[in-house]
């Protein structure tokens, strides 16, 4: 969002971006302007706090999780958001795709608005496995039925959230929505990932747009902690391993020591980064360096493997550089990205459930001693550098706002 926000700011647009504390600290250092909401359901370390329990968590437990966060997230976009978006004079709103209360909201406030897919595009289609599931792509008539009861299963987890949105809308004599797709825009859906990275999709509204990786221009990341101290010298030319496990699953130490050890006999050089500032250092086999936050880019451009739990921004990232994967998908999306990730053969897949020394340590060896998971993450790279970006973002937002009309997918850039 903030990789958005810069491209509109830079071609003379007002940008406004609303969040609770947390958030917005997290933004502080760049010349965004921004508009607190929520301080009094989201103090200063109370979404920190729940990314860390949510760290601890996985499968069920960490989408249920997340799902009870998001209702109450809700319930308080509800009370404070229309107010505040009046105050501002917005003319058009840019939403994440999980956020359908805001599309609630610009309903009630009668203003445009356009969806974007920051993480995971969650569109169904009878082919496409529910998003939070390993499970392959398949046009079979089993595989369909699975598809229907796993999204059924969604819906029934996420009953209350949405019955929030049902309720708040009777409220407030919109009209009500007749499936979920309701929530997201009309004008124009955008979505960060390349579209060969998708799986094949047959009912995508003509509006929307597979983007590519929301990058900053500049080539940098808005919020990449680039400037953070990591010691470079330590680099030994051996093939480096870096691994990640992002900054909301990180609390997992026993995954680290696991990828430590699977690494112990090969002959590469591991970089460990804990995803948080301020986390503590743990010690663990092999003298692996292990950082409390890394140089995210920076390294991934000299990896030769990221080991990472499939979250959006750091497979992105990888793909971005040519870098292939091991994804050791752990709740939420994940499992949805990393079953992408393994369609593709830019990278393999490994269950939580099979995680072990040994099959860790199996697939980072093919990994790196097969060329064609290199060749196809780099066939990835070339595809993001040929995508619209955060520019074509701006473009599509900025004939939305004007022509109050869909904005439509040319039809010779729809594979």
């Amino acid at each position: 969002m903030c990789a958005i926000a810069l491209e509109l700011q830079r071609r003379g647009h007002i940008v406004i971006l609303f969040g609770v504390p947390d958030a917005l600290a997290k933004v502080s250092s760049l010349n965004l302007t921004t508009q607190e909401i929520g301080a009094s359901d989201y103090p200063m370390g109370s979404v920190d706090s729940a990314y860390r329990t949510l760290g601890k968590l996985t499968g069920k437990a960490g989408l249920q999780f997340s799902i009870d966060f998001f209702k109450r997230e809700t319930q308080m976009f509800f009370r404070e958001a229309p107010q505040a978006i009046q105050q501002a004079n917005i003319d058009i709103l840019i939403i994440d795709q999980i956020s359908t209360s805001l599309a609630t909201v610009a309903d009630y406030l009668g203003l445009p608005f356009i969806t974007v897919c920051n993480a995971m595009l969650i569109n169904r289609e009878p082919a496409v496995p529910p998003y939070s599931t390993h499970w392959a792509y398949s046009t079979t008539p089993w595989a369909r039925l699975r598809n229907r009861l796993g999204n059924a299963l969604v819906d029934f987890l996420t009953r209350d959230l949405w019955q929030v949105n049902v309720e708040q809308r009777r409220d407030w004599n919109l009209p009500p929505y007749q499936k979920r797709v309701d929530a997201y825009s009309p004008l124009a859906q955008v979505c960060q990932l390349p579209e060969a990275f998708d799986f094949p999709r047959e009912q995508l509204p003509d509006h929307f747009h597979y983007i590519g990786r929301f990058q900053d221009p500049s080539g940098t990341e808005p919020i990449s902690f680039d400037n953070t101290d990591f010691p470079f010298e330590r680099l030994n030319g051996k093939p480096l391993i870096y691994a990640s496990l992002g900054t909301l699953q990180n609390q997992r130490p026993e995954i680290f020591e696991c990828i430590a050890k699977s690494c112990l006999p090969l002959d590469v050089q591991l970089v460990i980064s804990l995803g948080n500032p301020k986390a503590p250092l743990i010690e663990l086999p092999g003298n692996p360096i292990i950082v409390p936050f890394a140089p995210h880019q920076k390294l991934i451009e000299r990896s030769q493997v990221v080991v990472t739990h499939a979250g959006m921004n750091t497979v992105l990232t990888a793909l971005g550089c040519g870098v292939p994967l091991v994804a050791i998908p752990i709740t939420n999306e994940q499992p949805g990205i990393a079953s992408r990730l393994a369609r593709t053969k830019a990278g393999k897949m490994l269950k939580l459930s099979e995680l072990s020394e040994t099959t860790l340590r199996t697939a980072i060896t093919e990994v790196l001693s097969e060329s064609s998971y290199r060749n196809n993450a780099q066939r990835m790279q070339k595809l993001i550098q040929e995508s619209g970006g955060v520019a074509q973002v701006a473009d599509i937002l900025e004939t939305a706002a004007q022509t109050r009309q869909p904005v439509k997918v040319q039809s010779a850039n729809r594979q």
